[in-house]
């Protein structure tokens, strides 16, 4: 089984990326594929940049900081993963990637470091769920160490 992991640094990918492992540490033998999708580059930064290959390594190296927890915590596992960094509309990349790298499954948080528009569950994994041909499964925000369990 191949499992579609997307994040974007924030702790609520990291705990789809920690249920992700606790169904390995229960049985199910399963790849990983790590997103991370970026937003393109504004106007406002072409016109200031006019150099596209600046921008790239940008997003580049913001892709690589965001997917460092989720690769320390597969490695730590010993799991085996790939990763994968694009820029565009998460909605539709995530799903492309899904397709492409033939994944049977999407395991995301519910909401991660987007913009104001993704505030109930989120609006990329509120795409992706109504939109996926494979299953997705959502993961809420677990109780933080210094909160408490509810």
């Amino acid at each position: 089984m191949k499992i579609l992991l997307p994040v974007d640094g924030s702790e609520t990918s990291l705990d789809a990326v920690r249920h992700a492992l606790s169904l390995v540490e229960q049985g199910l033998q399963a790849d990983f594929v790590l997103a991370n999708v970026q937003e393109p580059a504004t106007l406002y930064e072409l016109m200031l940049t006019r150099d596209a290959d600046v921008l790239e390594q940008v997003a580049e190296g913001a892709g690589e900081h965001a997917l460092e927890g989720a690769q320390a915590l597969l490695k730590a596992a010993g799991v085996s993963f790939d990763s994968e960094i694009d820029s565009g509309d998460a909605r539709n990349v995530l799903l492309d990637i899904a397709e492409r790298e033939g994944c049977d499954a999407i395991i995301m948080g519910a909401r991660g470091l987007g913009h104001v528009r993704g505030a109930l569950l989120g609006s990329v994994s509120h795409s992706v769920l109504h939109h996926a041909k494979i299953p997705v499964t959502i993961v809420h925000e677990g109780p933080r160490e210094d909160e408490g369990a509810p």
